[in-house]
């Protein structure tokens, strides 16, 4: 009797423990790594064929072929609004671990400008993955060969010198402009800006309706193999490398001290698990270090520029401080 209340004390106790212990391995389970159960979206906030497109294709091309991310991943085009359409989709997929975007400066300048309230605090920084650098162009026979000449000219009279770009006022093309005629000492509150959002911004610089030509460096390349414009400086710190590219000067080595950055990266929902952060933070980290990835770098001239999700944080708040500051004395803050 004795050595069968024993033998059922014995049974009650490992059923006990054995509960016990699939309590703890869930939740284990539960705060454990993240992985992907779920196909993944990218959402690129323009049309097909852009730099925020060619980007998030890129990479969900890497993650593929290199196998960093075993899940589908797909690209979606969301335009509208300099981006502000493809955000607010993806401010409403809070906490989802299966909702990336791509995004740039216009992330700052879009909401400065009074066409978002969102910003980049409402979204979860993941990685930043690339830089690329903007590129001021002119004419092969324009009277200007270098941006000293050019400044020189704009300080004398900013308004009778026009520049284009496919930027909006007080967006990308715009601003990297400012931002290095500014450090220049031209008064920029006066520079003439125009924007062709419609593609044709080189056809201006060409047909002689327009200067100058504010672009990224990878638009200028062909155009300068075939000798039909000139590149007066680029915005890098330092010359960029590839046949072409190398032969553009910096601002700085022209005496400018000021750089642009367009820096590229990827973002999630609002309130994303940190596991999730924490597993996105890894793949892309793998991608910039792929030699696949940097093989696509070189094609598009861009610039490897990995930043973490903590450091992003700092990164963007730096940014913000400082294009919110050029974009006040312009008067185009809201």
């Amino acid at each position: 009797m004795r050595k069968l209340i024993f033998l059922s004390l014995l049974v009650i106790v490992m059923i006990v423990a054995a509960a016990c212990g699939d309590g703890e391995q869930a939740s284990d389970e539960e705060e454990g790594e993240f992985t992907p159960e779920e196909s993944i979206e990218i959402v690129a906030p323009a049309g097909a064929g852009g730099g925020w497109d060619t980007t998030a294709r890129s990479a969900a091309q890497v993650f593929d072929e290199e196998g960093i991310i075993d899940q589908d991943i797909g690209v979606v085009n969301k335009e509208g609004g300099g981006g502000s359409v493809a955000w607010s989709y993806i401010n409403s997929q809070e906490g989802s671990p299966y909702n990336l975007f791509v995004s740039s400066p216009p992330l700052i300048f879009v909401p400065l400008n009074g066409q978002t309230e969102l910003t980049y605090e409402d979204f979860t920084p993941i990685a930043n993955v690339i830089a690329d650098y903007a590129a001021f162009a002119v004419k092969e026979d324009a009277k200007w060969d270098n941006l000293n000449e050019l400044f020189d000219d704009m300080k004398e009279d900013p308004s009778s010198i026009t520049v284009v770009g496919a930027s909006s006022p007080g967006s990308m093309d715009h601003m990297q402009f400012v931002k290095i005629a500014k450090e220049a000492g031209v008064d920029v509150t006066k520079i003439k800006y125009v924007s062709n959002q419609e593609g044709g911004a080189l056809t201006d610089l060409l047909n002689g309706s327009v200067d100058v030509y504010s672009t990224g460096v990878a638009e200028t390349v062909e155009q300068v193999k075939a000798d039909k414009i000139k590149v007066l400086g680029v915005t890098s710190p330092e010359r960029l490398e590839g046949d072409v590219l190398e032969t553009f000067p910096t601002a700085k080595e022209q005496g400018i001290d000021a750089t642009f950055v367009n820096w590229r990266g990827f973002f999630g929902p609002p309130d994303m698990d940190e596991s999730a952060i924490s597993y996105y933070e890894e793949k892309f980290k793998e991608l910039s270090d792929s030699e696949a990835f940097a093989d696509i770098r070189s094609k598009y001239g861009w610039s490897e520029q990995f930043i973490g999700h903590k450091e992003y944080k700092e990164f963007l708040a730096e940014q913000t401080e400082e294009l919110t500051s050029l974009m006040e004395e312009l008067g185009l803050a809201e």
